[in-house]
């Protein structure tokens, strides 16, 4: 097994180039589309640029408009969703020979990324069978993941900030699972996943269906549509899973639309074909998930086919 650093990020968060060390290869990370806050141009070129030759590679498969200017430069290999579910399938023992030794690895906090990161670490050879094929169904939200990876992947949702945690399970990974005394706080964290999934069950029941009369987009026949009320003081202190709010909101109708402080999600099944990036005219990210500011909740709305007498009944 090889050593390097671990830097956390997520598209719309990089760490910046002058803290990362050596050569570094970036995981899982997405392009930042313009609803990210700034967008590519001032969050992702700034680091890509930042770092110069130190950037070994950039491997990732999250949609995005602007991976064609990349394409004649192999230190680059992106893909999208549709052609990879997840990323430690394209982190392969001949993508890590090929790029060769690395200071640090910089990776997404899902499981998704810290897998790749862990594959990474072992040049390219899964940390258990069947690591890449759990990625792709806890990605994708298709198949059942195993037993082994919804134990981190419930303690990564129970505590995606903490860094500490984050780098234990990449250990764990890395080390083939070899220590069994990991899993006892990989596991004590995702106990606390009950009561944020207590939260989220009680919100889901608030989800308004709306049936769209004048479909224009195909696919979408009907809409659930949650505004999570403002928080008490008391509330604030367990938070709700949105992920799983949302998978909520897709049972109850084709698309879900979730409204939460100054944020629109709009998200669908993955293999859906709805692509609310062409809706609305979003240059990357995942075709069947964005985040835009809520401000665009009418334009959306429109865009998908509802009615404005449907708006006002939102109200």
């Amino acid at each position: 097994m090889i050593r390097a650093e671990l830097a956390f990020a997520t598209p719309r968060k990089l760490p910046k180039a002058s803290a990362v060390n050596g050569r570094v290869v970036v995981l899982d990370v997405a392009f930042a589309s313009e609803a990210s806050g700034g967008g590519f141009e001032r969050i992702t070129k700034p680091f890509i640029d930042g770092l110069g030759p130190r950037l070994a590679a950039w491997v990732d498969h999250h949609d995005h408009a602007l991976h064609a200017q990349y394409k004649h430069d192999d230190r680059f290999v992106l893909a999208t969703k549709a052609q990879h579910g997840a990323c430690p399938e394209m982190v392969t023992p001949e993508l890590c020979a090929r790029i060769g030794k690395v200071d640090t690895i910089v990776c997404h906090t899902d499981f998704d990324g810290l897998c790749s990161a862990a594959k990474w670490l072992r040049e390219g050879v899964e940390p258990y069978p069947g690591a890449d094929d759990d990625a792709r169904a806890i990605d994708t939200r298709l198949g059942v993941p195993s037993a082994t990876a919804r134990r981190f992947d419930r303690a990564i949702r129970a505590r995606p900030r903490d860094t500490a945690l984050l780098g234990l399970i990449v250990r764990h990974l890395a080390s083939g699972l070899s220590d069994d005394s990991l899993w006892k706080p990989i596991d004590d964290a995702g106990k606390e996943l009950d009561a944020v999934e207590r939260v989220t069950n009680e919100l889901a029941r608030s989800y308004h269906r709306i049936d769209v009369l004048k479909v224009k987009v195909k696919g979408v026949t009907s809409i659930a549509f949650l505004d999570v009320p403002r928080k008490t003081e008391q509330q604030k202190r367990v938070r709700y899973d949105k992920t799983s709010l949302l998978l909520h909101g897709q049972e109850r109708a084709a698309i879900a639309l979730l409204v939460d402080g100054e944020t629109l999600t709009l998200a669908a099944p993955f293999d859906s074909g709805i692509n609310f990036l062409d809706v609305l005219g979003l240059s990357g990210g995942m075709p069947t998930l964005v985040s835009v500011q809520r401000e665009r909740l009418d334009e959306a709305l429109g865009l998908l086919g509802v009615s404005p007498s449907e708006l006002d009944s939102l109200r």
